[in-house]
């Protein structure tokens, strides 16, 4: 909704909050709503959804009927509207279980072809979500991209261990080597998605940062990551020292890239090694619109990093 207006776009925006970037306060649950909102586009982006914090504060109920009803509705009034792409902000949670090996296991190395295994109700429904979107793309021939997100919230992490472990900065620079991504790159993807998608017609991608890490480093950063880390950034340890920072003692899985660089000509600018250069000239590594657009809390009413309703 903010970039898109550049591009050239007439941008029609639903969201259940009001906001300067609002046009239709609604829910995507509210059919009657969806098809005024979809009414003549070309194209939708749904990246609607009840989120891993709202676990705590929604039921499974809510989870069905925000992330795989809405979504059902979003696909079909885009084919009765006679829209002719459709993106769908997905997430690496759809992942599941296969995100955790078991204790003595290398770290998972995780690309678009690795079968997800259930793990909570968020994860679920949004795998049901794109399981939705090919039908109808197969089904209708919308072409339809979705795009699993890694972490992009600048919002504190919902594990409480890990956020009195580590500075919240710190903590969103250690992801940028496996789990997380700029707010500035995944809109690029979602442009290019946009762009692509006619040719492609259906496709999943992985959308996080870069990893300097390769399968043959999956065995040890589950044991020592700051020894791989050092070792492939020597500089890291005095920036960090500086900002009395810490590296994670090991990760558990690597997000790869490679599928969305190559079909999709995605190049994500905001990665670990960018993110060291900035904090060694003690410069904000976010991009500037994670910065505009800050964070939002997950509710109009949150209490820490849950909400309630």
């Amino acid at each position: 909704m903010r970039v898109l207006p550049d591009d050239g776009h007439e941008v029609i925006g639903l969201d259940v909050l009001a906001s300067p970037h609002t046009d239709i306060v609604g829910s995507i649950v509210d059919r009657n709503v969806v098809h005024r909102a979809v009414a003549g586009v070309d194209a939708v982006v749904h990246s609607a959804t009840l989120h891993k914090p709202h676990v705590e504060s929604h039921t499974r109920t809510d989870f069905v009927a925000t992330n795989i009803a809405g979504t059902l509705n979003l696909l079909e009034e885009a084919v009765e509207a006679g829209a002719d792409r459709f993106i769908f902000t997905s997430t690496t949670s759809a992942f599941g279980r296969v995100l955790q090996p078991e204790k003595n296991a290398p770290a998972a190395w995780i690309t678009e072809d690795v079968v997800p295994v259930p793990r909570n109700i968020y994860g679920t429904t949004k795998a049901a979500a794109e399981n939705l979107c090919e039908l109808i793309a197969r089904d209708y021939g919308l072409p339809c991209l979705i795009l699993r997100t890694s972490r992009f919230f600048p919002e504190p992490d919902d594990t409480e261990d890990v956020r009195s472990a580590y500075d919240n900065l710190n903590l969103k620079v250690n992801e940028l080597l496996h789990r997380r991504v700029d707010i500035e790159d995944v809109v690029s993807a979602h442009q290019l998605a946009l762009e692509r998608a006619p040719e492609i017609g259906f496709g999943r991608y992985i959308i996080s940062a870069t990893t300097p890490l390769t399968p043959d480093d999956l065995k040890a950063v589950r044991t020592d990551l700051p020894s791989v880390v050092a070792r492939l950034y020597p500089d890291y340890p005095d920036i960090y020292a500086a900002r009395g920072w810490s590296m994670f003692p090991s990760i558990d899985r690597v997000y790869a890239n490679e599928l969305a660089r190559r079909e999709l000509g995605w190049s994500p600018r905001y990665d670990y090694r960018r993110a060291l250069d900035s904090l060694a000239k003690d410069i904000d590594p976010r991009s500037e619109l994670a910065k505009a657009i800050g964070a939002k809390g997950y509710h109009e009413v949150s209490t820490g990093v849950y909400t309630v309703r």
